[in-house]
């Protein structure tokens, strides 16, 4: 694993704002850390890259403890925090070689071309920093994090301030880098979450409340949904009497929203249930939560 977390608990005081937590993040996985503002994610994400001590627990990213080698481990790790602090009074191509020399980045000159062109600076790369737009020094922050070609890439609000082209792009760029390494990254967008991450973890008050591919996340709860359409006269009381339906709403003039009481397959009651009626049914489907109902639910 690229990022092993292990019981991991921080104190401020006595206050709890991460608290004793595990998980961890393979090679090639982009794993959306989701969680309401103040829930630890930040906190957790500096933890991970050694910016600040844990009070408790082990972080090992790609096999050696942050506490033991944070040297070795920053080496490994490509990070974007979240207010995104940069040099406003150097130059674009000035900054990141700064950054480059402190890596001791090989062939400095022809990475940072790369860097640029990656990352779609061209137009901007010799201005000064201070005179970016937040989208492009987002664009700054993002080439100083992956310009030392690390294993593991951490991300916090990465597409912050963005316009919807620049999103495509810096999506789309996040998907090939996830190719070949780990990316981790917290947003408030569900739908970036949605296009970009295979897995998603939701922390709620420094505890982890959910830990699944987004496809599965979306039908875990303690109810289903299914919508059905139904030939033949039908009324809601009839659909109440089934033990394991508690909640129905009609829509349009054949079709019903059908809720379960508890986690079972509402597909086969209803369908034991139109055949004990004598009804026939046109349409049968399990409803998709969106990630954004999920997350609401999970975090309230």
């Amino acid at each position: 694993m690229s990022i092993e977390v292990k019981n991991l608990t921080k104190f401020y005081g006595e206050q709890a704002a991460v608290n004793d937590i595990t998980f961890s993040v393979a090679k090639g996985e982009i794993v959306g850390f989701l969680g309401p503002n103040g829930a630890g994610k930040s906190t957790t994400m500096k933890m991970i890259t050694g910016f600040i001590p844990a009070t408790a627990g082990e972080i090992r990213v790609c096999g050696i403890p942050v506490d033991v080698d944070s040297l070795e481990t920053r080496r490994k790790i490509g990070y974007l925090p979240e207010n995104n602090p940069l040099y406003l009074d150097m130059y674009v191509r000035e900054y990141l070689q700064f950054v480059g020399k402190m890596y001791h980045v090989p062939n400095l000159k022809q990475r940072v071309d790369e860097m640029i062109q990656k990352v779609g600076l061209e137009v901007e790369q010799n201005k000064k920093i201070g005179m970016l737009s937040k989208g492009y020094r987002q664009r700054v922050g993002l080439a100083q994090a992956i310009i030392h070609d690390p294993e593991v890439l951490i991300l916090d609000e990465p597409t912050s301030g963005l316009d919807p082209n620049q999103l495509v792009e810096i999506r789309e760029l996040i998907r090939q880098i996830g190719k070949s390494k780990t990316v981790m990254l917290s947003t408030h967008i569900m739908q970036e979450v949605e296009a970009i991450c295979d897995r998603v973890i939701i922390i709620k008050s420094g505890k982890i409340v959910a830990n699944s591919n987004t496809s599965d996340l979306q039908y875990e709860e303690d109810h289903a949904v299914v919508y059905v359409e139904i030939e033949g006269p039908v009324f809601k009381g009839q659909f109440l009497k089934v033990p394991e339906i508690r909640k129905v709403e009609k829509v349009g003039e054949a079709g019903w929203l059908i809720e379960s009481n508890g986690q079972v397959d509402l597909r086969k009651v209803v369908a034991q249930f139109a055949q004990q009626n004598n009804l026939l049914i046109l349409t049968l489907r399990k409803e998709e939560r969106s990630l954004e109902e999920v997350f609401k639910s999970l975090t309230k």
